[in-house]
């Protein structure tokens, strides 16, 4: 899962992008150049708890991979700069989350002279919207200069005019209706507009105990309507709290009432977003989170463990995480009759602790 921090120049993508991967300062704005590429471990206290059970020789959390896509300049006039590196960048993506600043800074202007989270959102989202209208226009313009129009075309161009169409009335490719197999018919495409995308407003430590920035409302409203939820972090912050010791860190947390780090709660939004869940196994060797899509069958999660198990699948040993956490060890888990065995078919559940027979 590639998650892609993308903005204008000057929002705090590259803070927020070393707080989440735990960098430090030691990575630079991206700028012009290629994308910074990082690997954020998700906080998950299921796996803290295991792991003081089994005390194995390895602990893995789920990971994001995380790209801080290169921003570009918006001026007043409309004019951008740097937005094919930009688009170029975002299209291996899954996911898009949009920084926006809300923070003033003198020492940091900018580009558009004031401050308004709304409007930079409305920026970036036009550029995609366009770039993807682009992309549409010139494969249209192929097929119909092509001197044969196979009914495979035929195909291709109906799709493809519905989908400038939605396009031009503003709306997103996400957001379209469409059969699975038309969905899979334009998945080369890459559509920008067909990534989920989660907005992240950057403020200062005013803002954060105000609760307030400017123009606030109206980027509520505009994340509304294009169904992009709508995360606060303060990211300056957390990244120097982050520089603390770590008997410190916790204290410094709540004082400033930062409940969870700032890689816990966009993970958090991004698993609800798209749909992700996580299973968990556990043992002397390791305890580890696995990240799949909701609606996982048990089969097809042991592929996401190997290819053989899921190929040699017999049966899955399922335990609920809440069982353990009560009961405080596996032996009385069973004990009390909350063991069980499931067939290829059961859908994994948030939290399910799976031991799965396979044989090949």
């Amino acid at each position: 899962m590639k998650i892609g921090l993308i903005g204008l120049n000057q929002t705090g993508k590259t803070t927020l992008f070393n707080l989440l991967t735990g960098r430090g300062d030691g990575m630079q704005p991206s700028g012009k150049g290629s994308a910074n590429m990082g690997t954020g471990a998700v906080p998950d206290e299921r796996i803290d708890f295991l792991s003081g059970i089994y005390n194995p020789k390895k602990t893995t959390y789920a990971k994001l991979d995380i790209i801080d896509v290169a921003g570009f300049a918006v001026s007043s006039d409309g004019r951008n700069s740097g937005a094919a590196v930009f688009l170029n960048d975002v299209r291996p993506c899954d996911a898009l989350v949009h920084v926006l600043r809300a923070f003033a800074a003198e020492a940091v202007p900018h580009d558009m002279g004031d401050i308004d989270p709304a409007r930079d959102l409305e920026a970036v989202e036009t550029e995609m919207l366009m770039a993807d209208l682009e992309m549409i226009e010139k494969r249209i313009g192929r097929i119909k200069a092509g001197k044969k129009i196979t009914k495979e075309n035929e195909a291709e161009l109906a799709l493809l005019e519905r989908c400038f169409k939605w396009l031009d009335d503003g709306g997103s490719i996400l957001e379209m209706e469409m059969e699975d197999a038309e969905r899979l018919a334009i998945k080369s495409f890459a559509f920008l507009t067909e990534k989920p995308r989660i907005a992240v407003v950057n403020l200062d430590e005013g803002q954060w105990e105000t609760a307030a920035w400017p123009n606030q409302e109206a980027l509520k409203e505009l994340c509304e309507r294009l169904n992009i939820p709508l995360i606060k972090l303060c990211v300056e912050t957390e990244m120097e709290i982050n520089r603390l010791p770590e008997e410190d860190k916790a204290l410094f947390m709540e004082d400033m009432g930062i409940e969870q780090p700032g890689i816990a709660v966009l993970a958090r939004a991004v698993y609800e977003h798209l749909g992700l869940i996580s299973f968990l196994t556990v043992g002397e060797d390791e305890c580890r989170a696995w990240t799949i899509e909701n609606g996982t069958i048990a089969k097809h999660a042991a592929g996401k463990i190997h290819s053989d198990i899921e190929r040699g699948f017999i049966r899955a040993e399922v335990v609920k995480y809440d069982s353990i956490k009560e009961l405080g060890t596996m032996a009385k888990v069973k004990e009390n009759g909350l063991f069980r065995l499931e067939g290829k078919e059961y859908v994994v559940a948030d939290g399910d602790i799976i031991n799965f027979r396979f044989n090949v």
